[in-house]
This record gives C-alpha cells, structure tokens and sequence, in this order.
C-alpha cells in the first residue's frame, strides 16, 4: 500500500487531534497525539501564523514524517508589523517597514525563495510590500526597490 498524505493548514504551535489531521489520521492507526506534539513543536516558531503542513503515513509499518512548508510571506509581514492586514485602497498605508525587519523575514523565507543573494529576497519581500500598500523606511516600495539596485539602500549578507 503507498504512503497516505495529509495536508492542512494550522496556526502554528496550535495543531490539535482535530481537523484537519486527527479524522484523517485516526483510520491509519497511528498514535495522533505523538504526531500532534511533532507538528507543534516544529511550528512553534510560527506561533499566530497559519502554516502549511504535511504528513506522509506509511500505513504498512506506521511510520510517519511531518514536513512544514513556509508561511507566506504576507503573514510575516503582517506579523512583524503586528498589524491584522493589508491596506483596502490605494490611498491608505497599512503600515512602515524597516530594512532589518525586511531582512528577517527574506532570511526566514530562504528556503521558499528563488533569489541566490539576501539582496535579492529582500527585493521579493519588498514586492509584497507593495502589494499590501506597505512603506519601507518611509517611502514607497517601488522606490525602495530602486534604491537597493543603485545601492542607496545597502542590504548586505548573503
């Protein structure tokens, strides 16, 4: 029989023996309260974000294997502005960003992003930015942007 793969998205550190994993875990006769406790101990970090996890069951042997994907990079930027969403229009600011705080989430991403240098990241977390109507260092994203190509804003790291 092939491995059964359950996904769900969970705040992290909050992952209980319901839905989404414990009804879909219980039929496989797997202790859920031992990979309840695993979900949580690896999404603790992530604590008030939901994340993407899964959970590949080997029904024949009952092993099993939690993989947690990366929260997205709104919810990050969300979370550290402490802030509950995006602007609604194009007038309104939803909040300012600084370059450290930009630093930390394009560092927290590497993994799920496709730029080799942390200049680059940064560049994508900024894109986000501009999305969600967010300044960086008090400008617009897009000039920000153009700032860290000329080097105006020096990002550093790798």
């Amino acid at each position: 029989m092939a491995d059964v793969t359950i996904n769900g998205l969970i705040e992290g550190g909050k992952a209980s023996g319901g839905p989404p994993f414990g009804p879909a875990l219980g039929p496989l006769g797997v202790n859920i309260n031992e990979i309840v406790k695993e979900i949580n101990e690896k999404t603790k970090a992530f604590e008030g974000i939901k994340i993407p996890v899964k959970v590949i069951v080997d029904p024949a042997t009952k092993a099993y294997k939690v993989e947690v994907g990366s929260p997205p990079t709104s919810a990050l930027i969300l979370k550290e502005l402490g802030i509950p969403k995006g602007a609604k229009g194009k007038e309104e600011t939803a909040g300012n960003i600084t370059i450290e705080q930009l630093k930390s989430i394009a560092k927290a991403k590497t993994a799920a992003m496709y730029g080799n240098t942390l200049a680059s990241r940064v560049k994508q977390v900024i894109g986000t930015c501009q999305s969600m109507n967010i300044t960086v260092e008090g400008i617009s994203a897009k000039e920000a942007i153009k700032k860290v190509d000329s080097g105006e804003i020096k990002i550093g790291g790798v």
